[in-house]
């Protein structure tokens, strides 16, 4: 893994004098998601059927507004929104606090802001605005004490618990994720990286089995034990924090996540327990790509796709529609172009001219590609079915603008950065 830029300074990087260049509007970072946008714009109207009730033009002319939105953020040099940051996620913490008094309640989740005209979603922007916020906080700062995480965790903190009760788990996973490796970027000890990540270890662990938490929980005191210098201060700290995540893990389960969430967590490991509801998705999603073998069935061919097998599948399932109708050909081609896109979005943060933009996009990396997996997991049966949507491919309005205005600002810092070494 890639440390931020301040340690690629110390391996041999120099940046040139800054210099706006052209010719971005056929950049690779906007050209592949605009082809995912496309790839998936025919799978929704493959899915919907019926034109006048589909869903696919909405998404392809969103996914081309978006293409230009992007292409125009990118002459924003990045410095000149600084100060807009604060304001932009305080008013991202207004919108995810209203949602629980005007929140449009969808499927039991009330994740919506309906502003007349349209609808949003707050959850999506909450992201993007951890995202710079934090590079904000974290910018020209390395985390070597305790009291150095304290406005880092605030800044993540406030957004994750007003998601994870609306509830949106999956977000509020993204959320956490981002925050790890924004952190590890700053510099972070990997043990202490791995002490806040080990924290989902900790909750499994008192759900399952706990009388192994006997021997996790010196473990997590040795990791705070070898990565301090005030050692036995920070191993009570770090047990004592693992001891009231297991205390606090009961509550969470109960209160803090819907019974059909619960069931989703459960059901992944054998969803032919409940065949008929909670492993109804998971099920269908697995046959569906497995159906589309090497070539797939072709475009708008797919059985289980044009007959809705599996429900709201143009949003969290559009990959199943991708396994079966374009087959694993067509996964691949499309897997490789993510991994194209994750690979220039790392080049980028290599090559930033500052920490501040180096944080971004990483963190817009860890967010893309954290979604990816784990939607590609939950779709072929390896994960439980948590509601997060494949970048650029899943049908969701405010998803699909948030992703391509991530872009603008990756392209931005681009523009902006040149590199040489000596």
């Amino acid at each position: 893994m890639f440390r931020r830029i301040s340690l690629l300074n110390k391996r041999g990087f120099l940046h040139k004098k800054d210099k706006y260049i052209s010719g971005y509007l056929f950049s690779p970072l906007l050209l592949i998601p605009l082809f995912l946008v496309i790839v998936s714009g025919f799978l929704i109207k493959s899915i919907q059927g019926d034109l006048l009730v589909s869903n696919y033009l909405s998404h392809i002319l969103t996914g081309v507004l978006g293409y230009f939105l992007a292409y125009l953020i990118s002459f924003i040099p990045l410095e000149r929104i600084r100060k807009y940051l604060i304001p932009f996620y305080l008013s991202t913490l207004i919108s995810l606090f209203l949602i629980y008094f005007f929140g449009i309640s969808v499927s039991g989740a009330q994740r919506w802001l309906n502003l007349g005209i349209f609808s949003f979603q707050p959850s999506e922007v909450a992201k993007l605005s951890t995202v710079l916020t934090l590079a904000l906080v974290l910018d020209k700062k390395i985390i070597l004490k305790i009291r150095d995480l304290v406005l880092p965790i605030l800044v993540v903190i406030v957004p994750w618990l007003l998601i994870f009760f609306q509830p949106d788990l999956g977000t509020s996973l993204v959320l956490l994720v981002l925050t790890g490796v924004m952190l590890y970027w700053s510099e972070m000890p990997i043990e202490w990286i791995l002490i806040l990540i080990f924290c989902i270890v900790t909750s499994i662990l008192y759900l399952t089995s706990p009388n192994l938490l006997i021997f996790w929980i010196p473990f997590i005191g040795y990791l705070a034990y070898r990565s301090s210098k005030k050692k036995i201060i920070f191993s009570a700290l770090a047990i004592s924090f693992h001891l009231f995540v297991a205390k606090l893990t009961p509550k969470l389960w109960q209160y803090g996540l819907k019974e059909y969430q619960r069931d989703r967590l459960v059901l992944f490991l054998d969803p032919n327990r409940d065949p008929l509801d909670g492993g109804y998705h998971l099920i269908q999603s697995k046959i569906a790509i497995g159906s589309g073998g090497f070539f797939g069935t072709g475009l708008f061919q797919g059985k289980l796709t044009n007959l809705q097998f599996i429900p709201e599948q143009h949003t969290d399932f559009i990959f199943s529609a991708l396994g079966e109708e374009l087959g694993f050909l067509g996964c691949m081609i499309v897997l490789f172009s993510f991994f194209f896109l994750i690979k220039k979005l790392i080049n980028t943060a290599k090559i930033a001219r500052t920490d501040f933009e180096s944080l971004i996009v990483i963190g817009i990396a860890a967010t893309f590609l954290f979604q990816i997996i784990i939607n590609l997991f939950m779709t072929i049966g390896l994960g439980p079915v948590t509601g997060i949507p494949l970048p650029f491919m899943s049908y969701g309005r405010t998803s699909l603008v948030i992703s391509f205005i991530s872009i603008g600002l990756v392209l931005s810092i681009l523009k902006r950065s040149r590199s040489l070494r000596i």
